[in-house]
């Protein structure tokens, strides 16, 4: 792997196009089933639009942030993405996506990392939420890893909303996560 470290910055409008290309692999169809965090198995259809990702550019109290680093020719190379907003008094943590060929190699705790930081120090909230569906222990363990706690507090799947893609299970719900700062 490259040991150039990462850059952050916000999206802008010229990278809606990459970032649901990444976004839909890291989450849906054969592609997402090189990285860990696939959907393919719980959902099918779409993981997100132009249109989600023009939301979170334009959202006040938000930032989409895009994690690149160098490539071998010198240009920028997209990486991962996360949203962060501003929530009911907390930060929250969504849209989160690494390159498949690269889960598991830590790209995703930098970016994590780097999402708290901006909740904590710049935007000085006292905690970061996310939902999760519940069915995806694996993932709900790699977050409480990270000091994410299971909340309790269940919110129903969107069945039938398009936007959130064809559900292959009648058993889905999200389930919030939080870590206080």
């Amino acid at each position: 792997m490259n040991d150039t470290p990462l850059s952050f910055r916000p999206a802008t409008h010229a990278d809606i196009d990459a970032l649901v290309a990444l976004v839909e692999s890291a989450y849906r169809g054969d592609s997402s089933r090189v990285g860990w965090t696939t959907e393919a198995d719980l959902l099918g259809g779409r993981r997100t639009g132009a249109d989600d990702i023009i939301e979170c550019i334009e959202r006040p109290h938000s930032v989409l942030l895009v994690a690149e680093r160098a490539a071998d020719g010198g240009d920028p190379e997209l990486l991962a993405c996360a949203h962060v907003a501003i929530e009911d008094g907390a930060g929250y943590f969504g849209l989160f996506s690494v390159r498949p060929s690269l889960q598991g190699g830590g790209i995703g705790k930098i970016v994590i990392n780097e999402a708290e930081r901006i909740a904590r120090e710049d935007w000085r909230l006292p905690a970061m939420r996310m939902t999760v569906i519940d069915v995806r222990s694996e993932l709900i363990a790699y977050y409480e890893r990270r000091g994410y706690r299971r909340t309790g507090v269940i919110k129903p799947f969107p069945y039938g909303d398009a936007r959130f893609g064809d559900p292959k299970r009648d058993d889905l719900r999200f389930e919030v996560l939080e870590k206080l700062f």
